[in-house]
């Protein structure tokens, strides 16, 4: 089992950038993919990107791709998400997840593990 807490959020201006945190619990973190999500008010929960357990492999959504970058330090049990150039459209909670496989998903339901999420507000 993995417990996943999330921090770095904040408020910050359009064109600004934040790096989010995916802090992990357990031995076994290099075993599971992680994937960055987010809910903005009233929508559905969004994909944003996914990681493979070696984190040689990542996958972003079009709308963000080519301003975030998705990393992890497994000697540290962290996985990372570097956004730049942020819109306001990127205001959202933002929750990693873990899934105990190679490879992460875009899907939610593949994933067994979730942080408390944490939230970013991106002024015009």
């Amino acid at each position: 089992q993995v417990q996943l807490v999330e921090s770095g959020g904040g408020l910050v201006q359009a064109g600004g950038s934040l790096r989010l945190s995916c802090a992990a619990s357990g031995r076994t973190f290099s075993s599971y993919a992680v994937g960055w999500f987010r809910q903005a008010p009233g929508k559905e929960r969004e994909f944003v990107s996914h990681i493979s357990r070696s984190g040689s492999m990542q996958y972003y959504a079009d709308s963000v791709k080519g301003r975030f970058t998705i990393s992890r330090d497994n000697a540290k049990n962290t996985v990372y998400l570097q956004m730049n150039s942020l819109k306001p459209e990127d205001t959202a909670v933002y929750s990693c997840a873990a899934r105990s496989d190679g490879l992460g998903s875009s899907a939610p339901n593949e994933y067994a593990y979730w942080g408390q999420g944490t939230q970013v507000t991106v002024s015009s």
